[in-house]
């Protein structure tokens, strides 16, 4: 009962409760000792307060604690931190996990900060007792964390400020045998609920779900939970039963590709008013609207920021004077680049907003309480100069994190220092300077909800056609929002699947925060093995389309008699979704409901269909009707009615703006820090490397050769060596190399032209160098995962002995064995995997420090590598790909 709630176990409405205290090791280690249930002093029950309850006590003081209003006690967050082996155990788990893993996580470079996963080198800060504090989703506990070595972690302590430690998004060493031993005391490991994973970070989320009880699943096995980073593919959307839940939407690339959210809005703006959509700014689809470009240079001078149709983490963006100095080799987005931003201290912000879309018919919309403001790294200014910069007019944390002047908060209680902040601390720092923050948020919600709307039509219809049932999907958004210094909040763009990842203490309070909360709120369903099999075994299941949704004679009253008071019952079908919607809002934790609240159909009805309450973004012809076989159903309206109509609402229910605004701007009252653990690097013995350097070369002049995975392994590794060398020591002439590199290899990581013609030689340059570097090595690394030496061919270097090799490898100790069996063998596996007329004939690698880096660039044709051989783009292709089948 304290891990299930909104209903007893074998009941439809039971779900299960997720909390960031069983991330607690005090607090697992309590719910070890008391399988049943919790202690008392760790208490975590389900108490449903209500929001006047969640919205304590407000100081004189400008800075207001943030409390759950659910969930009362929350107990700190933690990373696990892995036991780093130099050993032959580390051996042995290189040799059995999974191609691509061996090589990032044992030979993973020392500076994270230039590691393409996105993750950053952190020092852990020296701690100190620190009495107990409220935060805001929790009341927080100050440990010390000395963690069980039998599950594979050293005892990490203050002591240890100074040591260096990498994470890795993929790293599955997260999740320890001390979660595994938690979560078997969990009801969802009793109840045997399982979860999947497709291309997404599973760090944090694995974690999360272990300590849960929930058990991880491959392949077609059947799953509670499906989550994935890429768009769902339709048969498995058709194949759901009522118990799985799924983290997307179909057709949701309308609202996350660039350019199909600009077209549905401006369809809106066209139809609705420019004065109610002006939310973004103005764009241009090329090459097809160049001329329409064009004119409108003319009339309004640029500048114009150039972003690929689909494409994240900044790839690909830049920022031009004049239409002639974009490429038109490809679909790419335009937009009206905003001169006038808000700036702190004079850099350049924008923010991620987390959004959470539990149904579109009925509409309903959560906005998660806090989110991330990313500052750039030099200073803003407008001169034409320096329009080449992304570290001035960029944002991303993607792009920053590779300048030297970045800087990284330490301490999760700090959210105002360095350049990431919260929104929260955003939003007093404005209210200090005299700033509207109340009309701020009301706007920053009106976007978001236009946004949806602008959307949701083409959304409904394929929720119609594919999903069996209505609870069956959830979306979470990550909305980019750049407010200009009017304070006017611009949509620049939304995530299909914003970053789960850990960089940093601050991430780790807000997004563990924000993945429990998640999926309390939508709610996984507490049903026993006996259920699923029940709802497996039914040859027809139900649809959330008209043949789902009964219809009587009390319906076609309704719908008759629409304009009266409601005095007929409610449908069997409407009592569901109204129960559904209750439910989830009690447990909603630290979202707040933007959409419907009591102004919402006042506000927005006008964009609704009078007759099924959809959202309409395409006109009519006067006359024209549509005949249907059902009875048309207004959902959003009977929603609202019921939950805000007179003598309906509730203190429950309650979801006024003042409450709204004040949960946005509650801070995070906290007087004693998060340790944030990251993986420790394994240490490299370098006279052990110069001996096993001279084994490989020996075997290799002996007629031994590398694998395509061995020859992968060694490149990527390489190019980490470089790639931190870069970011530590610039040097103009192998920056030249890389780039030179890049062009020539085209495909998804290309560097814009603007920037290929630079002269600049800056902290900037080499922060873009290494930020295309480390795109590439992370699409390269991905693509590696295809190539697995199952067992050791005839001819090969031994895969244990390599590994070895590997682990112990300087730079110059793996220039020196790419360079000789190149030589030797006149062929490149590490660039294509056959012989062919697209691959170029093997330069002559010149000696000494660095020839295999001058050489690099004539290993690639001039063509580049063909896309049948090379695979790094293909997550862009499967994204074109479901939109077509769709």
């Amino acid at each position: 009962d304290e891990w299930v709630t909104s209903g007893k176990i074998g009941s439809r409405e039971a779900v299960l409760v997720f909390r960031t205290n069983i991330l607690n090791p005090k607090t697992r280690k309590s719910l070890l000792e008391t399988p049943t249930k919790l202690k008392a002093g760790t208490d975590s029950h389900v108490a449903l307060s209500t929001p006047s309850e969640a919205i304590h006590k407000t100081s004189s003081s400008p800075t207001i604690s943030k409390t759950q209003s659910n969930f009362k006690n929350q107990a700190k967050i933690f990373v696990a931190v892995e036991k780093a082996d130099v050993k032959s155990k580390e051996i042995e788990k290189f040799n059995h996990r999974s191609p691509i893993k061996k090589a990032l996580d044992a030979f993973s470079s020392s500076d994270a900060s230039v590691s393409s996963d996105g993750d950053e080198t952190m020092q852990i800060n020296e701690s100190k007792p620190r009495k107990p504090h409220k935060s805001k989703n929790s009341s927080i506990i100050e440990i010390e964390v000395n963690l069980n070595k039998e599950s594979g972690y050293d005892s990490v302590t203050a002591s240890q400020s100074n040591t260096e430690i990498n994470t890795s998004e993929e790293d599955q060493g997260a999740s320890s045998e001390e979660d595994n031993e938690c979560g078997i005391n969990m009801p969802a490991h009793q109840l045997k609920i399982t979860y999947k994973f497709i291309q997404t970070e599973t760090k944090l989320l694995r974690k999360i779900f272990n300590v849960h009880g929930l058990t991880e699943v491959q392949g077609d096995s059947h799953f509670n939970l499906l989550w994935t980073g890429v768009h769902m593919k339709l048969d498995t959307l058709r194949n759901l039963s009522l118990y799985q839940r799924v983290n997307h939407f179909p057709r949701s690339y309308e609202l996350t590709r660039k350019d199909r959210l600009y077209k549905n809005i401006e369809r809106m703006q066209h139809l609705r008013g420019m004065k109610h959509f002006d939310i973004v700014p103005q764009s241009f689809i090329l090459p097809l609207e160049i001329r329409d470009l064009i004119f409108s240079h003319n009339k309004y001078r640029g500048p114009w920021i150039v972003k690929p149709a689909a494409s994240s983490r900044g790839r690909g963006i830049f920022i031009v004077n004049s239409p002639d100095q974009i490429p038109q080799d490809e679909q790419v987005l335009v937009s009206k680049y905003i001169v006038d931003p808000l700036c702190i201290d004079g850099h350049k912000c924008d923010l991620r907003v987390y959004v959470l879309v539990t149904s579109f018919d009925p509409l309903i919309i959560y906005l998660y309480e806090e989110g991330i403001v990313r500052l750039a790294t030099v200073r803003y200014d407008r001169n034409a100069d320096n329009l080449w910069n992304p570290c001035m007019h960029l944002c991303n944390y993607s792009i920053n994190k590779y300048h030297s002047d970045y800087i990284r908060s330490s301490d999760a209680q700090d959210e105002d220092v360095g350049h990431k902040w919260t929104l929260s601390a955003l939003l007093r720092h404005l209210k200090l300077q005299g700033c509207d923050t109340h009309l701020l948020m009301l706007n920053i919600e009106d976007l978001i909800i236009k946004a949806v709307l602008a959307c949701a039509q083409t959304i409904i219809s394929a929720c119609r056609m594919f999903v069996p049932n209505v609870n069956n999907c959830f979306e979470l958004y990550g909305f980019d929002i750049l407010i200009d210094n009017t304070l006017k909040p611009w949509l620049l763009e939304v995530n299909l699947s914003p970053s789960m990842g850990v960089d940093s203490p601050l991430d780790t309070k807000v997004k563990a925060c924000l993945v429990t909360d998640l999926l309390t709120c939508v709610g996984i369903p507490a049903f026993t093995p006996e259920m699923r099999n029940h709802y497996d075994g039914k040859s027809s299941r139900l649809r959330s389309s008209s043949c789902q949704r009964q219809i009587d004679t009390t319906e076609t009253l309704r719908s008759t008699k629409s304009k009266k008071k409601p005095v007929i019952p409610l449908t069997q079908e409407e009592q569901r979704i109204l129960r559904s919607a209750r439910l989830q809002y009690t447990r909603r934790g630290g979202f707040v409901r933007i959409f419907p609240t009591d102004d919402s159909m006042q506000r927005y009805g006008n964009f609704l269909d009078p007759a099924n309450g959809i959202p309409i973004s395409t006109p009519n012809v006067q006359g024209q009707t549509f005949q249907t076989l059902v009875t048309q159903h207004n959902y959003n309206q009977m929603l609202h009615s019921n939950l805000f109509g007179s003598g309906q609402r509730s203190p429950k229910d309650d979801n006024s703006q003042e409450n709204r605004i004040k949960q946005y701007e509650r801070a995070l009252e906290t007087d004693s820090e998060i340790p944030f653990l990251k993986k420790q690097i394994v240490e490299k013995c370098e006279e052990e490397g110069r001996r096993l350097r001279k084994q490989m070369l020996k075997k290799i002049s002996s007629g031994s050769t590398l694998t395509h995975f061995q020859a992968r392994q060694t490149f990527s590794l390489y190019l980490e060596s470089v790639l931190r060398r870069l970011t530590q020591d610039p040097k103009d002439i192998h920056e030249k190399i890389i780039l030179k590199f890049l062009t020539k290899y085209g495909g998804g990581v290309k560097p814009p032209v603007l920037f290929k013609n630079s002269q600049n030689i800056s902290k900037a340059r080499s922060a873009m160098v290494a930020k295309l570097l480390g795109d590439f090595l992370e699409l390269y690394r991905r693509d590696t995962e295809a190539y697995i030496d199952s067992f050791d061919h005839f001819g090969m270097i031994p895969t244990n002995a390599y590994s070895l090799f590997l682990m112990h490898a300087q730079e110059s100790d793996l220039e020196a064995v790419l360079t000789h069996h190149t030589n030797v063998t006149g062929i490149m596996p590490f660039l294509y995997n056959r012989c062919g007329l697209t691959v170029p004939p093997t330069p002559p690698i010149p000696s000494g420090l660095h020839g295999f880096l001058r050489a690099l660039p004539a290993m690639v044709s001039s063509y580049g590598v063909s896309r049948d051989v090379s695979k790094y783009d293909g997550y862009i292709k499967n994204c074109d790909k479901n939109c077509e089948n769709v």
